[in-house]
């Protein structure tokens, strides 16, 4: 399969002066030449999977690599608009527009992806296409015809925009993808397409594993008849080794394979910004699936504002929010692509059912502190209610009962001194502690932080300048919040995110920002008098600018 080449576009080009986003170094990407395959799916449509694609996608090219996104949506075509390239009814291979005769219904024409040159230099788009006499886009119904060669494209990443949905097809996309991201939104409904489209990858999975061998494949259905449609993956697997162990454990390996990427788009609330690790934790214990969770978007009117103007948002409006987001998300995303040898592991899910003891109830460790043990307690207690958003769909009102009853059990256990002393004699009969530890981290934001701290020992020197942005860039790489340092420092949050941002209306007086940025410098062991000297030089050029503006 050949791409060929096609003539930029006549229309959908920026306005003259328009700005763009600065490329970002290209130290993130792996070296060129490496071939990488990342579907953008999730289940529920309008959740933003298009937004996603598009802006990674930019962001890929402005990194100098050739990137080539193909809209696989069975719902329809969009992503041409997204990108400003106007009407795409044509068959490949043919004008804007043309129409083809009926005999050519099976011709091979649309095994052929035929690319168009975007507003973006190096990256091309693949449209969907439309055959006369048909009110359905001619690819998604045969993806199988050119999926396997995606990766020997003439392109550094190829980015599948799948679209709603759990068709066979749009499934099989995403399992062989190198990267499946699902995008989520903080809605009941989008919560519940999320985990229906995790347990019908796997159940998609485990067929294609098994499509040659239909004895083990008729096992399989009977263990999905005894839970019903669409059962959670890992009880799936205990079924199934109930009949046939080693059956179990292939299912159980092909169920540790699906690791989906998390991005939860349209947060208003810092609830909302919460939903992805709570989706993330609920998932690993309910499901056995293991979600790397890799970012929000905001909700901003400036991505709302790029798909009227049909531009994506990091070239449109490179400095909002919701760039921000999708910025770093695509950051987190090569990160993950640079450092691929060293992913965390994911064990295999348990042939038979666990019994978690109380310390796993609350997701803490044995050696947690009294203080630890009630913050862990309060965060699966406000999880487990009802109405709990990221609890949508997953359990029955009886299981739910069950795990509450299970939760105050912890509690009550736990942080009474006596009991506590009791119950590690009984279950853990051994006499060491276990040490301390904190939260594991997703293997994403790990190696989101190993690769920014590769790009700041080369940014760093005894003539950096330094931005907000590049304060809020060390920070990130020590994995640190804002409200660390502000417990640290005594700053204000709002002063803090005001620092990082440049928002100088927010900063009081020079001589106590002043204080608060040498604070910060310290806080991050950076030399508090470069920092200071280029960050307030910054700071008096924005003012003496408004000043001059205010007097005319």
């Amino acid at each position: 399969m050949t791409i060929p080449s096609s003539p930029p576009p006549s229309g959908g080009s920026l306005p003259p002066g328009h700005g763009s986003l600065p490329p970002p170094s290209a130290n993130v990407a792996p070296p060129l030449g490496v071939k990488y395959v990342i579907a953008i799916g999730g289940g529920r449509g309008g959740v933003g999977k298009s937004i996603v694609a598009v802006n990674l996608a930019v962001y890929l090219a402005q990194l100098g690599r050739k990137v080539l996104l193909i809209d696989a949506d069975p719902a329809g075509a969009e992503l041409h608009t997204a990108l400003g390239l106007g009407p795409l009814v044509s068959l490949p291979g043919r004008a804007p527009n043309a129409v083809a005769p009926a005999s050519t219904a099976d011709d091979g024409d649309d095994d052929e992806l035929t690319p168009m040159a975007t507003q973006v230099p190096g990256l091309s788009l693949v449209p969907q296409q439309y055959r006369a006499g048909s009110t359905v886009p001619v690819r998604p119904g045969r993806k199988a015809r050119w999926a396997r060669d995606l990766k020997s494209l003439e392109a550094d990443y190829v980015l599948l925009d799948l679209g709603a949905g759990t068709q066979p097809a749009t499934l099989d996309l995403f399992l062989m993808a190198d990267f499946g991201i699902c995008v989520s939104a903080p809605e009941p409904p989008s919560v519940e397409a999320t985990y229906r489209f995790v347990r019908a990858a796997f159940v998609r999975a485990l067929r294609r594993a098994l499509v040659k061998d239909r004895f083990k494949l008729r096992l399989v259905e009977r263990a999905e008849l005894e839970l019903g449609p669409l059962p959670a993956p890992h009880e799936l697997v205990q079924a199934i080794a109930r009949y046939d162990t080693n059956l179990g454990q292939l299912a159980a390996t092909e169920l540790s394979r699906i690791r989906p990427r998390l991005v939860v788009n349209s947060c208003r609330l810092r609830a909302d910004t919460d939903l992805g690790l709570a989706l993330c934790d609920l998932s690993r214990r309910h499901l056995g699936v293991n979600f790397d969770y890799v970012g929000h978007v905001e909700q901003d009117d400036a991505v709302w504002m790029s798909v009227v103007h049909q531009r994506p948002v990091l070239i449109d409006s490179p400095t909002s929010k919701g760039a921000r987001n999708l910025e770093r998300i695509a950051r987190r995303i090569l990160a993950l692509a640079a450092n691929r040898d060293q992913e965390r592991q994911v064990e295999t899910v348990p042939l038979a059912p666990a019994h978690l003891n109380l310390y796993e109830v609350l997701l803490a460790h044995r050696g947690a502190t009294d203080e630890e043990l009630r913050r862990a307690y309060k965060r699966q207690r406000d999880l487990y209610q009802p109405g709990s958003l990221p609890l949508t769909s997953l359990l029955t009102e009886t299981d739910q009962r069950r795990e509450i009853a299970r939760i105050e059990e912890a509690h009550d256990t736990l942080l009474d001194p006596l009991r506590r002393k009791a119950y590690d004699a009984s279950i853990f009969p051994e006499t060491e502690a276990e040490a301390p530890r904190s939260r594991t981290a997703d293997s994403a934001v790990l190696a989101e932080r190993a690769v920014l701290r590769q790009e700041l020992s080369r940014e760093i020197n005894a003539e950096t300048e330094f931005t907000g942005r590049l304060l809020a860039k060390v920070r990130e790489a020590l994995g640190v919040e804002l409200s660390e340092i502000a417990r640290e420092t005594k700053i204000s949050v709002t002063h803090l995110a005001a620092i990082e941002n440049e928002a100088f209306d927010d900063l009081p007086a020079l001589v106590y920002t002043r204080g608060f940025v040498q604070q910060l410098a310290k806080f991050l062991k950076l030399d508090p008098t470069q920092v200071t000297k280029t960050y307030l030089r910054r700071l008096r050029e924005w003012r003496a600018e408004s000043d001059g503006e205010a007097q005319h």
